[in-house]
């Protein structure tokens, strides 16, 4: 007890160090899914299997011989959160236990049973993944029923099956419960795997402490790795105010609350992609890119163009993609830079126009699709526009405030959605599937409540 109590309060005080990058809340809907472990692994079934076979070091049972376990009833698991510790966990099942009794006859004793056990939940110091661990296991006998003429014998009975089964139940039944732990504790095995961003980086979930346990749930706090596919890793930015969930979401449920700055860290693993070369004559219901179209707003390209030629865009981000959130809405700003070439005759490298400084806004809506978080974008507004450089005099730049917008628009953010369709991963932790969350865009996050179907 007091190594556990240690490893917890180590780990917890060493996860206080800094700030989380994401927050999961386990409430009990999600932790019930002990009870399909338990049916998934078919522990108890296996446990009755192994009762009747003579084990190593195994010394014979007083009063019974040919011991065999049959007609195992489908336990019924009820969980409670043991606040600062993990789990309490209460298997109510029933089984028929057959042998040869003292008596001589064929004895049947019908059992009906709680396996009660307090589940440490645990930070593994090797791993770094959340661990269960059991202590303090007992077996408390609800009903017996047997065949033994106890009106003959009430005494010699009642102490033959008062003593045999608490002897016999807990070494035979207490190991269901580290066995179903262990499957359990199987299904976290991938949650700090590294997972693909495309093919730009990586996202991996590290645990930062050990979960902490209350009367509603279990929160584990997350410190996410962000690297680029060569290695360096993208640091999240400071938020400034400390992460938490938001009042108002039923007792006991279960959310995944990520915060702009880990979006946006994750967003600028795909900053490259965003950097296109556009050199579509026609695009959407845009008039023709031609020089001739761009002289309608500079009257100077007419002049150095007098006959018209197609034109290439070239749009680069140069500063990192960041995403702020407010209360439902979401936007993902982008500065970069808008190059505009004039064609020139074949062999020869097409002619820069003018360069320019641009920063824009984009709406952003999430959704899931494969339990990966998804991300489609429209234009909100251009915020600024300003002249870098240009190959055909002065010109005021205001004047194309319409028609770059109108370019963004139609020309460059199916490109961006394009991209955005690579995914975000989300926590790999047992059997959760994200496609069924609800969404909400909350101050300075995103909020994923949780469903089970």
């Amino acid at each position: 007890m007091l190594r556990i109590l240690c490893l917890a309060l180590c780990s917890l005080l060493t996860g206080m160090r800094a700030d989380p990058g994401a927050l999961l809340r386990l409430g009990m809907d999600i932790m019930n899914q002990v009870q399909s472990a338990m049916d998934e692994s078919h522990i108890l079934e296996k446990m009755a299997a192994e009762a009747g076979k003579k084990q190593p070091g195994m010394k014979p049972i007083k009063g019974i011989t040919n011991l065999k376990v049959k007609d195992v009833q489908l336990p019924v698991i009820t969980l409670n959160f043991v606040p600062g510790v993990g789990i309490f966990q209460c298997v109510s099942t029933g089984m028929t236990i057959t042998g040869k009794s003292f008596m001589g006859g064929n004895m049947e004793i019908i059992v009906a049973l709680n396996i009660t056990a307090t589940n440490w939940l645990l930070r593994d110091e090797e791993t770094g993944l959340p661990v269960f661990k059991s202590e303090g296991c007992e077996v408390i006998l609800v009903n017996v029923k047997t065949n033994l003429p106890s009106n003959m014998l009430p005494k010699m009975v009642n102490k033959f099956l008062d003593s045999t089964l608490h002897k016999v139940l807990p070494g035979l039944m207490c190991p269901a419960i580290d066995a179903v732990l262990v499957y359990v504790n199987r299904k976290w095995t991938n949650l700090s795997d590294p997972m693909p961003v495309g093919q730009m980086g990586t996202v991996k979930y590290v645990l930062m402490s050990t979960p902490a346990t209350t009367a509603s749930y279990i929160q584990l706090d997350f410190s996410p790795v962000v690297q680029q596919q060569k290695g360096k890793t993208i640091k999240l930015a400071d938020a400034g105010e400390a992460l938490a969930f938001p009042e108002g979401y039923a007792k006991g449920s279960s959310q995944l609350l990520l915060p702009a700055t880990f979006l946006s860290a994750e967003l600028a693993l795909l900053q490259k992609s965003f950097h296109v070369n556009i050199q579509d004559t026609m695009i959407g219901e845009l008039p023709p890119q031609t020089t001739e179209t761009l002289a309608r707003f500079i009257p100077e390209v007419a002049v150095a163009y007098p006959k018209s030629k197609p034109l290439t865009t070239q749009i680069k981000i140069k500063k990192p993609p960041k995403v702020t959130m407010k209360t439902g809405k979401s936007l993902l700003h982008l500065h970069g830079t808008l190059e505009m070439f004039a064609a020139r005759r074949r062999g020869q490298a097409p002619m820069s126009l003018l360069l320019l400084e641009v920063h824009f806004n984009l709406k952003v809506q999430y959704s899931v699709h494969e339990n990966q978080l998804q991300m489609a974008t429209s234009l909100d507004r251009l915020l600024s526009l300003s002249r870098k450089s240009s190959s055909i005099g002065n010109f005021n730049e205001r004047e194309l405030t319409g028609f770059i917008t109108s370019y963004l628009e139609e020309a460059y953010i199916p490109v961006v959605n394009d991209v955005l369709q690579v995914g975000l991963p989300l926590p790999d932790f047992p059997a959760m599937n994200y496609n069924l969350a609800e969404l909400d865009i909350v101050e300075n996050a995103l909020m994923l409540d949780l469903k089970l179907g």
